[in-house]
């Protein structure tokens, strides 16, 4: 029997009612319930693919489905109606798609007789949708963030962005030796930061030097801060909030004595695998890191924070927040970066970094930091691939996701390095 995608259509709907829901949930937090896990390794990609690029383009496929629907339908025919206009207006065959909606309509106990309904929108969407696709304006944000980032950067700036979260995102990796040579294997390019993309990455697992632990997956924007660290080998070198483990990795490929230290076990399992595979070592503690004692010769604090800088990689984010929790992290933001301050060793540095757009958690967090320590200054640092013109006033450095437009774009971050007196 031939393959008709309706098992990983239904799972990426199934993803879909979640995230946008009542009680809407992110997709890594869906993913760690093994909700997919039963599902052959292509169907679970493509599930989670068809559900971020039905994310990317709800809006879109909103507008167009409300020429078709006299009243919503409930939720599930909803997302199944949204999967089908995104896969349809991009280039997906007519037949395959719409058959495989309706069957997903169908086989639903309570909501089988909307399958005609199904039927007949799907169908004048193939007829009309493509050509309407391409001239609708890249999906917004919520009122509820795209506010506060107006504010902070403009609409100009905004509008930017929202194409850069459009488009997705490609595939970086860090390579633990010589990034060239990870480059020409996997038959992609070193950017100016010295991160390695690729366009076409397919299976991560499959790809050329994983086993052997040649590279990591990070984002090029989620490395910089350790470029800008510039652990030492042999210096005693802190990771707080440590989880995924990227930074890490590249700590201690660095030959830095690295202790990393994360409240999340499970998260930490992650790190210790990466860890074993690329033959690097790192002292793991799973703990709160407000109860770290000692003395550090660097710190680098990614700090919890909104995520925001990263939603062209996880655009269920808007959907599955509402900023509720905005001041609760600025506030522990504050409290670790103290914290942390006085691990740091006279002398020393300590990398303060979130993957966040909102300037309360970046550029505000060092003002006001600075206006507590008088023991801190912001130390200016030089790397290749840097604008000068994404330094921030307090010294910091900011990046936001329209940068590198014509390569791909970045994830949005704030780093500032924070040199303590001898």
């Amino acid at each position: 029997m031939a393959d008709t995608g309706v098992q990983a259509r239904k799972s990426a709907v199934w993803l879909l009612d979640r995230i946008t829901g009542d009680e809407p949930r992110l997709m890594p937090e869906l993913l760690a319930t093994g909700a997919l896990d039963k599902l052959p390794p292509d169907d679970r990609a493509r599930a989670q693919r068809l559900a971020m690029e039905t994310l990317r383009g709800m809006e879109r496929a909103d507008r167009l489905l409300q020429k078709h629907l006299k009243k919503q339908p409930p939720l599930t025919v909803r997302n199944v109606l949204r999967l089908g206009t995104v896969e349809l207006c991009q280039g997906g065959a007519a037949h395959g798609v719409v058959n495989a909606m309706v069957t997903i309509v169908s086989q639903h106990k309570r909501l089988g007789h909307l399958k005609g309904l199904t039927n007949a929108v799907l169908r004048k969407i193939a007829a009309q949708g493509p050509e309407a696709w391409d001239v609708l304006r890249a999906p917004r944000l919520p009122k509820w963030l795209r506010g506060p980032l107006v504010e902070a950067w403009g609409p100009e700036a905004m509008a930017a962005m929202e194409q850069a979260h459009f488009a997705g995102a490609p595939l970086d990796l860090t390579g633990k030796e010589d990034a060239a040579a990870v480059a020409t294997e996997r038959d992609g390019v070193v950017l100016p930061t010295g991160s390695v993309r690729l366009a076409q990455a397919g299976q991560v697992s499959t790809l050329p030097g994983f086993k052997t632990g040649a590279w990591w997956v990070q984002d090029a924007a989620a490395a910089i801060p350790v470029q800008m660290m510039a652990p030492q080998p042999g210096e005693k070198v802190l990771d707080l909030c440590a989880a995924p483990g990227g930074k890490t990795l590249q700590m201690a490929a660095a030959g830095a004595r690295v202790t990393a230290v994360d409240s999340s076990d499970s998260r930490m399992s992650r790190v210790r695998e990466n860890l074993k595979r690329t033959g690097l070592k790192a002292d793991i503690k799973v703990m709160d890191a407000r109860a770290v004692e000692g003395q550090y010769d660097a710190i680098l604090l990614d700090a919890p924070c909104s995520a925001t800088g990263t939603i062209r990689r996880h655009p269920d984010l808007p959907f599955a927040k509402n900023g509720d929790e905005f001041g609760e992290l600025i506030a522990l933001q504050s409290t670790l970066l103290d914290h942390a301050w006085g691990l740091l060793k006279p002398g020393g540095r300590l990398v303060f970094c979130t993957c966040s757009l909102l300037p309360d958690e970046g550029e505000v967090q060092v003002d006001e930091a600075l206006t507590r320590h008088s023991d801190m200054r912001v130390e200016s640092v030089d790397l290749p691939g840097l604008d000068p013109a994404w330094r921030t006033q307090e010294g910091g450095l900011r990046l936001r996701p329209d940068y590198w437009a014509d390569k791909g774009g970045m994830d949005g971050f704030y780093v500032a390095v924070l040199r303590k007196a001898g």
